[in-house]
């Protein structure tokens, strides 16, 4: 092979690994057009489910209404090595657990579901020790 067809050979690979390499940024995503961050929402209830996973985790809780119906709520949190970070494992929010959430409620309409929330126990007191969980300061 001659050395023009080398240089075009390198460019391409060379176009192709850069562009690789940033597909994972380019592909991260803002929670804005889903969750509303003018307004804040405030429900505790008891941990259903707890799924540890990348790209996001996501709690499910069950709460009470103040008419006595039950609502299940829909946590989107950011991926595993930012709760790893904080202290939180997959073993950290158990079936059962009562807790407190604040976040961003969901814009589409009929649903329970938030994002960037501080998760407490009920009492406002951290699950792990000197930690909740809070991406962002939720709007007052």
């Amino acid at each position: 092979m001659n050395i023009k067809r080398w240089t075009i050979l390198l460019g391409a690979l060379t176009v192709i690994g850069l562009g690789a390499a940033a597909a994972p940024v380019l592909a991260h995503h803002s929670s804005a057009p889903f969750y509303d961050s003018n307004r804040s929402v405030e429900a505790q209830g008891t941990i259903t489910k707890f799924l540890f996973r990348n790209p996001h985790a996501f709690l499910f809780f069950e709460s009470t209404e103040p008419n006595g119906q039950k609502v299940e709520w829909q946590i989107e949190l950011g991926g595993i090595a930012s709760l790893t970070r904080t202290g939180w494992t997959p073993e950290t929010l158990k079936f059962g657990t009562p807790i407190k959430a604040v976040g961003r409620p969901s814009k589409a309409e009929g649903t329970h579901g938030m994002c960037c929330a501080k998760i407490t126990r009920p009492d406002g007191s951290a699950i792990v020790a000197g930690k909740g969980v809070q991406e962002a300061e939720p709007p007052r």
